[in-house]
């Protein structure tokens, strides 16, 4: 939809996507993100976040921003509180944690896995790793078989330089999974592998219930195709000018970009009242 086109009102909480959101390009978080969050606090409406990181990931944000509601973490497959205590968690399936890392590196993606609490990989030195590690704050562990974890995997990630061909497996190994995992790319270089039935709009759910707010009261903002369903469960949803046309097209209404206070903006423009 355009921008500008709609305004939210009596909305009574916001959730946020993180990275192309939430975030600079340089992954930091802007002075007017935090302002804007701050005047949503003023303003009695709650601000959580919901993101394909790991709860080790969330954790600067959390302080910088003073979160004091639970968090969605791994597309909504982990709730954690701002401590990064876990509320509830899930994993993939045994069996479709092993197909679905088969079919990653069948497609010559780099993989990675992300269980206990960490962060596994076999070339600590392959696409995107230096990226991770400012993302999330963290070092990867190599090992020579992420076969061993799969009974264990939070997510599973695959990773490429080439975006479309990304794009391409997005479709191919989500129809071969079909309901036994959730299969999204979180960033265009980012296919992420994470628990059946849960993602980010599941979580919308769940802060639904557990605030007590109608869904229509929740307003929702994001970036890639891992945000529409979160989108489609909130009662208006904004998209970044940074996301692709399908995105937007999911979305209430469109603001600027995560590199021009796209954030501050759109709560100043269609979330206060």
């Amino acid at each position: 939809m355009d921008a500008g086109s709609r305004k939210a009102s009596g909305i009574a909480l916001v959730i946020s996507d993180v990275d192309g959101t939430l975030v600079t390009d340089d992954k930091s978080l802007a002075a007017s993100t935090i302002a804007a969050v701050k005047r949503l606090r003023a303003a009695g409406i709650g601000f959580s976040i919901a993101s394909a990181r790991p709860p080790v990931g969330l954790r600067a944000l959390a302080a910088e921003l003073a979160l004091d509601l639970p968090m969605g973490a791994f597309n909504g497959a982990s709730v954690v509180r701002p401590d990064l205590s876990t509320i509830e968690e899930r994993l993939i399936p045994e069996a479709a944690a092993r197909e679905a890392l088969q079919r990653l590196e069948a497609e010559g993606l780099a993989a990675w896995v992300f269980a206990e609490g960490a962060w596994f990989l076999r070339e600590p030195d392959g696409p995107y790793t230096d990226l991770e590690r400012r993302t999330i704050g963290a070092e990867p562990r190599v090992v020579a078989d992420l076969g061993t974890l799969m009974g264990k995997a939070s997510k599973i990630v695959g990773v490429s330089r080439d975006h479309t061909h990304l794009a391409t497996c997005e479709a191919r190994i989500g129809a071969a999974l079909a309901e036994r995992a959730t299969v999204h790319r979180s960033q265009a270089y980012y296919l992420d592998v994470t628990p059946p039935g849960l993602d980010k709009g599941q979580f919308v759910t769940w802060m639904s219930r557990h605030l007590d707010i109608p869904s229509e009261r929740i307003a929702t903002f994001g970036d890639a195709g891992n945000d529409r369903p979160m989108f489609a469960h909130s009662g208006f949803s904004v998209a970044m000018g940074n996301a692709e046309d399908a995105v937007k097209a999911a979305a209430s209404t469109v603001t600027e970009s995560n590199d021009a206070d796209g954030f501050a903006h759109g709560v100043a423009r269609f979330i206060l009242p």
